[in-house]
């Protein structure tokens, strides 16, 4: 299966590292302790420069040819291996790696913060890296939030700098893509004037702060207490899995017989996750809708099969299904806390 991780043929290393867990197809570096910001640089081989070069290109005249500047766009060129990963326009700001990590470490003044993986994919012209963050999210007495910040951003002139905040359950580790309405789950800066002022900030526009901790908890706790019955744990899974308004209009009609069975093998893959695993049997989860929101996260996490580790964190990360679905289910499971089943209405 094919990894898409940078390798540098100067230095013989994949560029990707993690902190205990087993690497990206097993490539890259594994370490056992938390690195610094400088040597998780190191380590996921992040440790390069990006330039703008002036491009080139050949007119053809009557009396020979000669070679012209393209004034409009650039390339972008690591200074290290010289390879070229992108065409940019005029305005494009590059923004180094360095800046990146700078980013995590200003959230938490360099304190705390435990860098988990990092790692470049193509020749070098994206990256992504995921921190945890020093403090948790307590739900109950014993269920514990880890806090997470992922950050990918790109110097092929394609997508914008991306920071995201990822809550990660410690009993199963579901990634919980907890975003809310009030807060922007993820912050996006264009590659232009200023993009390096803009990241410094941007822990900011996040809300990434004790004040979005604490509604964080205050919402999983308050969902730990609202009761809903095994049938509308059904409902409301159907609902957060509808991948289209057809598959919608056939609930909302009973016409079972057009809901494709892949559909119906999922929403039944996810309750039974709700029903039998051994997470969902807390005090916490067993019952209530905060287990409801666990099911689907922890379906995405631990039970739906991927073609391959970027599968995955596409899917759960970067836009893909198991994010949209997830923000789905916390949408219908914020609703019910307050609507009751009137929340599981086809609508």
């Amino acid at each position: 299966m094919a990894h898409n991780l940078n390798f540098n043929e100067q230095t013989g290393q994949y560029s990707f590292f993690s902190v205990k867990e087993k690497a990206w197809h097993g490539l890259g570096k594994i370490v056992q302790d938390y690195p610094t910001s400088k040597e998780a640089i190191r380590f996921a081989g992040l440790d390069y420069e990006v330039i703008k070069a002036d491009i080139f290109t050949t007119s053809y005249k009557r009396d020979g040819h000669y070679t012209e500047q393209i004034r409009t766009h650039s390339a972008t060129v690591r200074t290290d291996t010289g390879d070229v990963l992108g065409v940019v326009g005029k305005d494009y700001e590059v923004v180094q790696n360095a800046d990146a990590f700078s980013f995590f470490d200003a959230i938490v003044g360099g304190e705390g913060i435990q860098y988990e993986t990092a790692g470049a994919l193509g020749k070098g012209e994206r990256i992504f890296i995921t921190a945890k963050l020093p403090h948790y999210i307590k739900v109950g007495n014993n269920d514990l939030i880890e806090q997470y910040l992922f950050l990918t951003t790109s110097h092929d002139g394609y997508g914008s700098i991306t920071a995201a905040f990822t809550p990660v359950r410690v009993v199963c580790a579901n990634t919980l893509n907890a975003a809310m309405r009030s807060h922007s789950k993820a912050v996006k800066i264009r590659h232009t004037a200023n993009a390096k002022e803009r990241l410094e900030q941007a822990h900011k526009v996040m809300g990434i702060s004790n004040n979005l901790s604490l509604e964080l908890e205050q919402i999983f706790n308050r969902w730990t207490k609202v009761r809903i019955t095994d049938p509308e744990v059904k409902k409301l899974i159907q609902l957060a899995m509808v991948p289209n308004k057809e598959v919608l209009h056939n609930l909302q009609t009973g016409a079972e017989d057009e809901i494709s069975a892949v559909f119906k093998n999922i929403c039944n893959s996810v309750y039974e996750y709700a029903m039998t695993h051994p997470t969902q049997q807390m005090e916490t989860t067993k019952g209530t809708v905060f287990g409801a929101y666990n099911a689907v996260t922890g379906y995405f996490q631990n039970v739906r099969t991927y073609k391959d580790s970027e599968s995955k964190l596409k899917s759960i990360l970067f836009g893909g299904t198991g994010q949209l679905r997830t923000q789905a289910a916390f949408n219908r499971c914020n609703d019910f806390a307050t609507k009751g089943s009137n929340a599981l209405l086809l609508n």
